[in-house]
């Protein structure tokens, strides 16, 4: 019995206790390796039938995804070994590599379902968005050190930033890419507002920001009819709202439990996407509401530590760390938020990956650069404490 109670405690302070001796955060590293396992065992299971049809091999996709995980973690690997300062001084020329892709890619880019989003490299394609997202939030971090006064008492201080991500997001809208300039835009305000930006620029910036959105969506006949489909998607089964209504049957089918791994029926070719966009509801169906709320749980968990490291940065006076912290967080939050939301039709489909999750390359190797750097930003606030102590 009191072996068991000096277990139990062992692994509660596992949980919640960093080892002092550690200059790595262990949550970090576990959460992030078991959302890959998790993402590269749905990928399989949702991407047989796909795969079969496209290519007369089961496992083709679920290959792929095997070697983006290896590759991703031997670039993460890479990525954690380069000081923050480094970073930093990367942030603008990593902006402006970024701007390049953009522009290049609506010239010779490749088209999927109508979208110019991809750059043919071999054997991957890279898709620019991913590489925009994190060189803009590095950018931003780098913006707001150099710029933090600036940025409390001026209006021109706070615009600076806003005038980048408009020119990105320009781009982005050519491709069309509207979900990564959601993304996009949250976090800068995110992290603006972190900075100490005052409140009424944020609430200038917010009805700004929605008349723009509803400009940009009654423009587009393609958005005006995700959005009339997300209202009501059974409206247009088998027309606008089929994507929808088939990613509603497999969380329907799943209930509480799942149908068991590999059971779906929507993946059979009824749910497009399945393997992508919409694998959280492949997942639905075969693991359950059980099975969402356990990776959600542990993507949110990946994002607490991302702001509590934040945080313990701020307190330390590492401002560049601190800043690219909370907006890595807000980042991964956001994103899971609008994924998961529009497969269960809580919100309109916006054609963003689910982190570590869904299969693609370019997401792939940038989120787990991004874990790096948070990996990297603790690393250097737990070497600075062990030395001022």
């Amino acid at each position: 019995m009191i072996n068991i109670k000096r277990e139990n405690m062992n692994i509660w302070r596992w949980l919640f206790h960093p080892a002092p001796t550690v200059l790595y955060d262990r949550h970090i590293v576990w959460l992030s390796l078991g959302l890959m396992l998790i993402g590269l065992i749905m990928v399989t299971s949702a991407s047989i039938p796909v795969s079969s049809r496209l290519v007369d091999q089961p496992f083709h996709f679920a290959i792929r995804q095997g070697v983006y995980l290896v590759g991703a973690l031997i670039f993460a690997g890479i990525a954690m070994q380069i000081p923050l300062v480094c970073w930093q001084q990367l942030s603008i020329p990593m902006l402006l590599i970024s701007l390049f892709l953009l522009v290049a890619v609506l010239v010779i880019g490749h088209s999927v379902n109508g979208a110019m989003r991809w750059l043919r490299l071999g054997i991957i394609n890279l898709q620019p968005a991913e590489v925009a997202k994190l060189s803009l939030f590095l950018f931003i971090a780098g913006y707001l050190v150099r710029r933090h006064g600036e940025v409390r008492e001026s209006f021109y201080g706070f615009l600076k930033p806003l005038v980048v991500l408009i020119i990105i997001a320009v781009l982005l809208l050519a491709q069309p890419d509207f979900g990564s300039v959601i993304v996009m835009f949250i976090t800068t305000i995110g992290m603006l507002f972190i900075a100490g930006a005052k409140l009424w620029q944020f609430g200038v910036l917010l009805f700004s920001g929605l008349g723009l959105v509803g400009l940009l969506i009654i423009t587009e006949p393609y958005r005006v009819r995700r959005v009339t489909s997300f209202l009501d998607p059974w409206q247009d089964p088998f027309g606008s709202g089929y994507q929808l209504t088939q990613s509603l049957m497999a969380f329907g089918r799943g209930d509480w439990w799942g149908q068991g791994l590999g059971n779906s029926i929507q993946k059979l070719e009824y749910l497009p996407e399945a393997h992508t966009d919409f694998v959280v509801a492949v997942l639905a169906e075969e693991l359950g509401l059980v099975g969402v709320t356990v990776v959600l749980l542990m993507v949110f968990a990946l994002v607490f530590r991302a702001l509590f490291i934040g945080k313990r940065c701020f307190e330390m006076n590492q401002l560049f760390g601190g800043f690219l912290a909370f907006g890595i967080g807000i980042w991964f939050a956001f994103q899971a938020l609008v994924n998961v939301g529009a497969a269960a039709g809580i919100m309109p489909t916006k054609g963003l990956t689910l982190p570590f999750i869904s299969y693609g390359g370019s997401s792939l190797f940038i989120m787990s650069t991004a874990v790096a750097l948070l990996l990297r930003i603790d690393y250097e606030y737990r070497l600075e404490t062990s030395q001022v102590h």
